[in-house]
């Protein structure tokens, strides 16, 4: 259970982050919201998994899916450079939260 709330703490956190983004070039109240209420969600949603798993662990994992999962946002719909180092490292966020998940 303690992932799954980890998970959506993540996915949270990126839509917050597209909130950030878009309330910074539009003030709006939707945006206000998506971007307040995403960041909000999110540490909920981290703090519940606390029940379930280490802190040091749950921490992490969620850091790497959300950065990992903002910086793919980016690239996707905002146009952020794909290049070649960018992806080595989103790559190695991910192999690291793998791993870290796979062992604990």
């Amino acid at each position: 259970m303690g992932w799954i709330y980890v998970f959506v703490a993540a996915i949270s956190e990126m839509f917050g982050a597209w909130g950030l983004n878009t309330y910074s070039k539009k003030r709006s109240w939707a945006s206000g919201v998506v971007y307040f209420g995403g960041l909000g969600l999110s540490l909920v949603f981290l703090y519940q998994s606390f029940r379930y798993l280490q802190v040091s662990v749950a921490y992490a994992v969620w850091i790497g899916f959300g950065t990992a999962g903002i910086v793919l946002m980016n690239m996707l719909f905002f146009g952020e450079s794909r290049s070649p180092g960018r992806l080595i490292s989103l790559l190695a966020i991910i192999i690291g939260v793998v791993g870290l998940k796979a062992l604990s």
